[in-house]
């Protein structure tokens, strides 16, 4: 066994979306961090959509770029088509979306980790934690290489006992061409974690000039392109890598400045088409054949996200399904079929494919599989993400049960900034669900704990009108900036930004034009901005859009803002370390055993947990005062 000379402080294990946020944010936060994954040539690899956002997602995304985070730049400069979804209804649910250069977006990612003050990547199998009296000391590869480290991230996606399933032929691998990372999960098994089975799966990936596109329907990009970044001169101002990248003054630095729509002087189309009557024959003619019905397929998979087949059987009504073909780079013919999904056996898959409209003589280049993996059930974990059996051990993404990038971003996130404030002795960082999104997934994994994937929607989240997109940095910048992770030129720009919102409210609450101001004519639903009298035409965009919505809405938000404040009791509100529920007289059963299996931090997170009612709270509530 070869102890690795350098001591870290930080080590996260696995290279994806939320192992690159994890690594980038403790390195950034002034931990010496090492990123450990199976393959440094799949960094930030996107396993199935080259997407990243939309409903719900889009504001994750908005999030980690708020608090300091990369993904949201990272699609924007290797965006193909941006759109803002859900523009017909309230802001509260629009919701950016990008189709993004699938390669251009991980090298992008890979050139930003190994250019990272304080970050270390390497190419290694880890096979085993390193724990000593209950808390985690590093971790162990297969090559018997041990690098030892204060805290210790998990972010390891599909790939923790990954199977792959197309038809009756099965796999070893996390992903289609990459092996699977077969004895972790003994080692978080031994240091007290319980692991369940999930399952997912991606659609095939078809040659582009076998497509006939005009028997499909066009679906263009917005214009004026809804970027996710609030951080424009980070996204377009190379110089800026000078100082905090490693590079030298003479150093070429112009990969990261060039976005790909620069490259293509326009956005890409995607298209959308349907199944036909023959796609329903095929897959119901050979069902048999399908891993998850035949029973094979042990985990459960996303209920939001099903497969083509699951599709047809569980809405047996719908004469079609509408599917999107979308283009996966500028540097690659392969077209992905979003919402076709599937584990039926290769030959059949080919005749399902060419029996969608436009896809008659469509070919194959990869063809679409199920993968089935471990995860930890996430109620085993303190918001923070620490997990509550190993201490200084962290984990984050699909292997607390989610599904998405985005999701797995905003948990490697704050898996990192937890991480390094423990290497520094600084309390934990937690966002409340009245805060973020972020706050919403944590909580409800945490809390709710899942059986399947785990998707992000804006009906989960209570507060969703003063949790919007468009505000993510008015809401998160100052607390990214605290940390450490927002610099400081980001934050100069969100002060300006937040001065010029205030004052322009002020002014509109103080000027008249007739008998009313004008703050109560913008309350009219037929008066935007640009119709006031006297409006300021010189005002950004994004100043003019928060004025609107901070006034068109303000009797909602100020209704929301009045909620949390009464709520907030409860979740301020300590439940006492170790209080030993079995000795609450009149407790319920169930309650007694959810609330000592989750162990709620505060009796606010108590009321969320399923099978603990408000008046199991009220006796807690009474029997921690009496204890006392």
């Amino acid at each position: 066994m070869f102890e690795y000379p350098k001591r870290y402080q930080v080590i996260v294990v696995g290279g994806g979306h939320a192992g690159v946020e994890a690594a980038l944010a403790a390195a950034r936060m002034g931990c010496q961090t090492l990123l450990l994954t199976i393959n440094l040539d799949t960094i930030g690899q996107m396993s199935c959509n080259p997407a990243i956002g939309g409903l719900a997602k889009g504001h994750l995304v908005r999030e980690i770029d708020a608090l300091g985070g990369e993904m949201g730049k990272a699609t924007d400069l290797t965006g193909l088509q941006f759109r803002m979804l859900n523009t017909r209804k309230g802001p509260s649910v629009w919701a950016p979306r990008a189709q993004c250069d699938k390669k251009a977006y991980q090298f992008r990612l890979k050139w930003l980790c190994e250019r990272q003050a304080n970050l270390d990547c390497k190419q290694a199998q880890t096979v085993r934690l390193l724990t000593e009296e209950g808390r985690v000391t590093g971790v162990q590869t297969a090559f018997e290489v041990c690098f030892r480290a204060d805290t210790v991230v998990i972010t390891t996606g599909t790939f923790l006992r990954g199977l792959m399933h197309v038809g009756s032929n099965q796999q070893s691998g996390g992903r289609a061409g990459e092996g699977a990372a077969m004895s972790l999960s003994g080692s978080l098994q031994e240091v007290g974690l319980e692991l369940g089975r999930l399952k997912t799966g991606t659609p095939p990936r078809l040659v582009k000039q076998s497509i006939d596109f005009s028997r499909c329907e066009i679906q263009p990009g917005d214009e004026p392109v809804p970027w996710f970044s609030y951080w424009k001169d980070d996204v377009w101002n190379d110089e800026l890598f000078h100082v905090e990248q490693r590079c030298s003054p003479n150093e070429s630095t112009q990969y990261p400045r060039t976005s790909i729509l620069n490259q293509l002087g326009q956005q890409l189309p995607c298209w959308i088409t349907v199944t036909t009557d023959r796609t329903r024959e095929i897959i119901l003619a050979n069902l048999h054949k399908s891993p998850m019905y035949s029973g094979v397929i042990e985990g459960i998979g996303p209920r939001y996200c099903p497969s083509i087949e699951d599709k047809f059987v569980r809405f047996a009504d719908k004469e079609q399904h509408q599917l999107f073909l979308e283009p996966e780079g500028i540097a690659t013919d392969e077209i992905y079929v979003n919402g076709f999904s599937t584990s039926l056996p290769f030959e059949v898959q080919i005749q399902m494919v060419q029996s969608i409209v436009g896809c008659e003589r469509a070919e194959i280049m990869r063809p679409a599989y199920a993968v089935e993996y471990d995860f930890s059930f996430p109620t085993q974990l303190l918001p923070s993400l620490e997990t509550k059996v190993c201490h200084n051990l962290f984990l984050a993404g699909q292997i607390n049960g989610t599904s998405g990038y985005e999701e797995a971003a905003a948990q490697g996130l704050m898996a990192g900034i937890n991480a390094a404030l423990r290497v520094q002795g600084r309390p934990a960082f937690v966002l409340g669900r009245d805060q973020a999104y972020i706050g919403v997934l944590v909580d409800d994994l945490i809390t709710k704990g899942t059986t399947e994937p785990y998707r992000m929607f804006t009906s989960r989240a209570e507060h969703r009108l003063l949790l919007r997109q468009d505000n993510a940095d008015l809401r998160l910048s100052r607390l990214g900036h605290n940390l450490g992770l927002l610099p400081d030129r980001n934050f100069r720009r969100f002060e300006a930004k937040e001065t010029a919102i205030e004052k322009e409210l002020g002014r509109l609450a103080v000027t008249r034009s007739g008998q009313d101001t004008l703050e109560q004519i913008l309350r009219r639903p037929e008066v935007n901005y640009a119709q006031l009298p006297g409006a300021d035409h010189g005002l950004a965009p994004e100043i003019v859009q928060q004025v609107e919505i901070a006034v068109k809405y303000a009797g909602y938000i100020q209704r929301q803002e009045a909620e949390v404040v009464r709520f907030r009791g409860l979740e301020d509100r300590a439940i006492p370390e170790g209080l030993d529920y079995a000795l609450v007289p009149g407790l319920r059963n169930e309650a007694r055993q959810k609330l000592s299996q989750i162990r709620p931090a505060t009796f606010g997170q108590a009321a969320r947990i399923s099978g603990v009612s408000p008046a199991d709270v009220t006796l807690v509530m009474i029997w921690s005062r009496r204890s006392k």
